[in-house]
């Protein structure tokens, strides 16, 4: 039998694209019928992000040199895109950056019992949908009971941060392999593709993986 597509993705769920790009990929697989195994893995897009975080408008214009009218067309933009691909993008004013260091802690635990994908994506709603603070332990502790985990093991996982070297160990080895930004997707252990690059796009690189074992 036939082993399931491995899927690396490294990734931030501060990165909207990151679940933009996944959405695309999962419409792609499912379209294409392809048998799949996603492995998540972090990313901190802004590791050096105070607790407190930062407003979002502020922080893109202080990193990417983005004007307050640019911002609002990219919002524009991922809302739409986001809208098509049934995920809820709620950019409120004052919607804020956050330090994410701990969720990626937290998702290491996940992990361990088989509930990464689960939480991954319950962390984008709760941040781009609900405007939740994710580096808030209380909140991601609160986040990971909703999705049926254990809330007093999760909060003691962030409280002794006893997955601290894990998550830096991971990280390290994604930038060593050259990733400097997400979403990056490494397929089969050997293809990357960068970026959130649409469904059509997906649906044809999953094509052309295929036809060498057809």
């Amino acid at each position: 039998m036939t082993e399931p597509l491995r899927i690396d993705i490294a990734s931030d769920v501060m990165c909207p694209w990151c679940i933009i790009g996944h959405r695309q990929l999962t419409q792609a697989l499912d379209a294409t019928g392809t048998d799949y195994d996603i492995n998540w893995h972090p990313f901190e897009l802004n590791p050096n992000m105070p607790l407190v975080g930062q407003d979002m408008t502020e922080h893109l214009a202080e990193k990417y040199g983005s004007t307050k009218e640019q911002s609002e067309q990219t919002r524009q933009q991922m809302t739409k895109l986001g809208a098509e691909l049934d995920f809820d993008f709620r950019f409120d004013d004052g919607v804020r950056m956050h330090n994410t260091f701990n969720a990626h802690q937290l998702l290491h635990w996940a992990d361990e019992q088989g509930r990464k994908n689960d939480l991954k994506l319950a962390l984008f709603s709760a941040h781009f949908t609900d405007g939740r603070n994710l580096s808030d332990i209380d909140v991601l502790a609160d986040v990971a009971a909703e999705i049926g985990l254990d809330r007093d093991e999760a909060h003691a996982v962030l409280t002794d941060q006893r997955f601290a070297s894990d998550v830096r160990d991971a990280q390290r080895f994604w930038i060593q392999q050259g990733i400097t930004g997400v979403p990056a997707m490494v397929f089969d252990r050997q293809y990357l593709v960068t970026g959130a690059q649409g469904v059509d796009t997906y649906t044809s690189f999953l094509q052309q993986l295929a036809e060498p074992a057809a």
